[in-house]
């Protein structure tokens, strides 16, 4: 006899004549279809009826938790970028050139990922899961925001995007050597500058 699947509720349990049964269940995050079988046994009855049951899975997808936009700090370091998916393998790329280095691995449904590789045991197929991967950025040694774009497409081609921009450097200035003398002659005594931005003389 068929056992009605945990997903599923029906309301009434019970009953007597003619009645409805409703079924409904909690969302379905997964990306296949889940099915199932429910019995409905009579008083005096033989041969119990039942009827199959399907939920509609949810289409392929990938987000990132922060959105389309997140910050880092200006003097960089670890970041882990999370997310959601019920795709059977995930692709981490940069839009654009960067100078963060990707990981060859992140982390999904708890367990270690190759990057573009399929996930073991494809927990997708039943239900979404949260990924993350860790990136390292260096500290921003300029005196504007960098935007660096991180992209993450599922096996069935849908991608989502963020924009991870890092708060400028603070503004540096320094003059090499401190100290100059200039020749009885006056020819020219250069002066090196060593800065991340504009500067005068005065």
């Amino acid at each position: 006899m068929a056992t009605k699947p945990s997903w599923l509720t029906t309301n009434p349990s019970t009953g007597s004549g003619n009645g409805t049964i409703s079924n409904s269940a909690s969302a379905h995050t997964g990306r296949v279809a889940r099915t199932g079988t429910v019995t409905v046994t009579g008083v005096g009855v033989s041969t119990p009826a039942t009827y199959r049951v399907t939920q509609t899975p949810k289409e392929e997808f990938a987000s990132f938790n922060n959105g389309d936009s997140m910050s880092v700090d200006k003097a960089g370091g670890a970041v882990t970028i999370s997310g959601k998916s019920n795709s059977a393998k995930l692709t981490f790329a940069w839009v654009g050139t960067s100078d963060v280095t990707l990981p060859t691995s992140y982390t999904a449904a708890g367990s270690t990922v190759t990057n573009a590789a399929t996930i073991t045991g494809d927990p997708g197929a039943t239900a979404q899961y949260d990924f993350s991967i860790a990136l390292t950025f260096p500290a921003n040694s300029t005196v504007d925001d960098i935007v660096r774009t991180l992209k993450v497409t599922a096996s069935g081609g849908q991608s989502v995007q963020i924009a991870i921009t890092q708060s400028a450097g603070d503004a540096t200035l320094k003059v090499t050597p401190a100290e100059i003398t200039i020749p009885q002659d006056g020819s020219a005594v250069s002066v090196e500058v060593t800065s991340n931005t504009s500067w005068s003389v005065s």
